[in-house]
């Protein structure tokens, strides 16, 4: 099994870059820790950049479960598809989420927002 921890920080200021973090663990070993920058990008469609841009960097494992562990209830809901936003732009980017998640045999999300520990954890390898 794969786990993916991923964050996404849209800057303070309009026009600056996405930071974007992950880390990739099979089978609780660590494989892979990146840290890109995305082109900037409206604050509310960041975390769906994000899950993109990452999911594009783990096209080699699309056969395997990967679980991909977020801080983000409100990405979490457009993923879910429980999310009644009308934003335009959002409904754009989780229309092309949902098409890319489509290649991947046994992909989930797990967020941590509401479990101390799990979020605990998070933060700390998102922060290593």
């Amino acid at each position: 099994m794969i786990t993916v921890y991923l964050a996404a920080f849209p800057m303070l200021y309009e026009g600056e870059d996405i930071e974007v973090r992950y880390q990739v663990f099979q089978d609780d070993i660590l494989v892979k820790k990146d840290e890109f920058y995305l082109e900037y990008v409206k604050p509310a469609v960041v975390g769906l950049h994000a899950v993109l841009a990452v999911l594009s960097k783990l096209e080699e494992h699309k056969e395997e479960e990967i679980a991909v562990i977020i801080n983000d209830s409100a990405l979490n809901e457009i993923i879910k598809g429980s999310s009644n936003t009308k934003n335009g732009d959002v409904l754009k980017m989780a229309s092309k989420l949902k098409k890319q998640m489509t290649k991947f045999r046994n992909l989930s999300f797990v967020n941590v927002t509401k479990d101390k520990t799990a979020l605990t954890k998070w933060k700390e390898i998102i922060e290593d």
